[in-house]
């Protein structure tokens, strides 16, 4: 898939996922030179955040500031170091904004970088020292020394669960094909599935529009079709049932109301002996009266009372 293609959609799906749990900046640049972080996130306060948990994996990454880079190929060498040196940019930059201000800066003030990447290799992992904490964290995730506060995803090491789906949607080839595949066995109802697919739609898109699509973009907007497909159609279902329950209810309420205006109708004209213009323009505001409440007013009142009461 092109760089441009994935790029943004990873930055809007990110995005989306985090908004309800901080607040998120995508494409921020970096002071010194023109370099961008693609998912820039701070959490919100506890009593303002969302549910972290029905993101999972990635639901945990955002419980401290954190820079988000993913990768749509295998992360190399050299894109690690510059996300690296990203991140201790904003760290060097976030300390002399302290200074300027008189404030500390804590440790955990200091964001997190996780690389996101469909895969990694052994000779990566181990030229940045980088290893798993299997009695905290998932398989696939990997950490480097403690004072870099970089974490590198390897998605297609991710177990195939709940908790790793969100991520698992930003792998390549089978992992984000059996991801897509989950994402259409959810609950109708489930909070993050209609804004999956609306940005999975806009992804496919994006790729049928694009000059130049790729055997990997074919592959995936044939994947996502059968998906998309599907939840047009609920879509549809969901707008047609809307509209018989409007329809029905419209329809009670105006058989209702028909029949009260006839009650009033008949009324007028069996009491006064004729339902003349006059009589008839007060019938709009009986209407709005409990039928209670319009019975016993046209029973007492004389016609020059009720046009005097409701002709204004």
């Amino acid at each position: 898939m092109t760089k441009f293609v994935y790029d943004q959609f990873a930055k809007d799906y990110l995005k989306e996922l985090l908004m309800p749990l901080g607040e998120v900046e995508t494409s921020r640049d970096v002071p010194g030179e023109v370099r961008e972080i693609d998912v820039w996130f701070t959490p919100y306060p506890a009593e303002q955040r969302g549910d972290a948990e029905v993101l999972g994996l990635l639901g945990r990454f955002a419980t401290t500031p954190s820079i988000f880079e993913p990768f749509r190929n295998a992360v190399n060498l050299n894109q690690i170091r510059g996300c690296i040196g990203k991140l201790f940019d904003i760290h060097a930059n976030l300390l002399r904004q302290s200074q300027r201000e008189n404030k500390r800066v804590h440790e955990t003030d200091l964001p997190w970088l996780w690389i996101l990447s469909p895969t990694v290799s052994r000779a990566i992992l181990n030229g940045f020292k980088a290893e798993t904490d299997e009695n905290n964290w998932l398989p696939g995730v990997y950490f480097l020394p403690e004072y870099l506060k970089t974490g590198i995803v390897a998605i297609h090491q991710l177990p195939p669960t709940p908790e790793t789906l969100w991520l698992r949607l930003l792998g390549k080839g089978n992992v984000q094909k059996q991801a897509i595949n989950e994402i259409g066995t959810l609950s109708p109802n489930h909070p993050l599935r209609s804004n999956a697919l609306l940005l999975l739609a806009n992804l496919r898109a994006t790729i049928q529009a694009s000059q130049n699509i790729d055997q990997e973009e074919q592959e995936l907007a044939m994947e996502l079709s059968p998906l998309l497909l599907k939840w047009e159609e609920e879509a549809i279902q969901r707008g047609l049932q809307q509209g018989l329950q409007q329809g029905l209810q419209q329809g009670l309420e105006q058989g209702v109301k028909t029949e009260r205006r006839a009650t009033i109708e008949n009324f007028l004209q069996a009491k006064f002996g004729v339902l003349d213009e006059e009589l008839s323009r007060i019938i709009e505001r009986l209407l709005e009266l409990p039928s209670e409440e319009f019975t016993v007013l046209l029973l007492q009142l004389s016609r020059e009372e009720l046009l005097a009461r409701f002709s204004g």
